[in-house]
């Protein structure tokens, strides 16, 4: 676990320092700044100049990315350039939200994925169809546009999940619920079928090895063959499938969140982006980027536990 841990941190560390870096250059590279946010368009060259040097936008970006880096380290991703506030307090303020969409959905990615894969390989016929179908339909629909179909009915029309919003879990659990399902369905739609489809590939590998056949020459059960010996050997191409997955899934909560008007990350970075707000753009990328690696820290967990000797080696 030590291993783990360590080479995660190895990883991650060079990672968050790249992801910053480019985040900086990008944003540097985009029409307008901060000061033009601020001021208007009617303000002067001097004024301008004035604000941007108080601002610190007329330093060299490794300048400034090097004053950012440095207070980033003691915990402090700096303060917001338009409205002054500081990124860690625009960050708690926004998380919760996003954690709740993010983790939802990806325990109901794993879940359902994994289940509907195992029906295929075990049942097929109709059902492994279904699958396929499901898988090639979510690669074609792009999430928020599902989200778009799935409002009138079942929030306009049925009236039974709210069209917009988040309610804060301490606030009504009943209500917290409700308010993630159709955002978490739009989400996991093009996932659930990637899962299915490696699931029921691998077992479908696992189930025609020999080691299989002479257990069910010994007797074995059938459910004891699948679940305890079948599925832990085929979970390890499927963990890895979780893990490119799980990237999607952070990157789609910026466009879920705008269209059921979730108060997220998502939201919170665009809004920064079209003001150029630097500082927290960065802030909220690093953020996003944490949320990554916690999601594969935890997958190579489970790939700990289901293969110890591979992650020896």
């Amino acid at each position: 676990m030590r291993g783990i841990l360590l080479r995660r941190l190895a990883i991650s560390i060079p990672l968050l320092i790249v992801v910053s870096f480019l985040t900086f250059a990008l944003v540097s590279l985009t029409p307008g700044d901060a000061a033009y946010t601020i001021l208007g368009a009617r303000a002067t060259p001097d004024q301008l100049a004035h604000l941007r040097e108080q601002l610190g936008l007329n330093q060299q970006l490794i300048v400034q990315y090097l004053t950012w880096i440095g207070h980033a380290l003691t915990g402090n991703l700096g303060n917001s350039l338009i409205s002054g506030q500081s990124v860690n307090t625009a960050i708690v303020q926004r998380l919760p939200p996003t954690l709740s969409l993010v983790f939802g959905a990806f325990i109901v990615m794993t879940i359902v994925g994994v289940g509907l894969g195992i029906i295929a390989a075990t049942r097929r016929g109709v059902v492994a169809r279904v699958i396929d179908l499901l898988s090639f339909g979510g690669l074609a629909i792009p999430g928020f546009v599902l989200a778009l179909f799935l409002i009138p009915p079942f929030a306009i029309s049925l009236q039974w999940f709210p069209a917009s919003g988040y309610t804060p879990l301490t606030d009504s659990p009943q209500e917290w619920a409700l308010g993630l399902v159709l955002p978490v369905v739009a989400l996991v739609f093009g996932g659930v079928g990637v899962i299915a489809k490696q699931t029921r590939a691998a077992l479908d590998d696992v189930l025609s090895r020999d080691f299989i056949t002479m257990m069910r020459a010994n007797g074995y059960r059938r459910n004891s063959i699948i679940y305890k010996h079948a599925l832990k050997t085929a979970a390890m191409p499927v963990i890895a499938v979780l893990g490119v997955v799980a990237v999607g899934l952070v990157s789609g909560t910026v466009l879920i969140e705008i269209v059921f008007a979730i108060p997220g990350l998502g939201g919170l970075a665009v809004q920064a982006s079209s003001q150029s707000d630097l500082t927290l753009v960065v802030g909220v990328t690093v953020v996003f980027t944490l949320i990554v690696v916690l999601i594969n820290f935890a997958l190579d967990i489970c790939y700990a536990a289901v293969n110890p000797k591979a992650v020896a080696a």
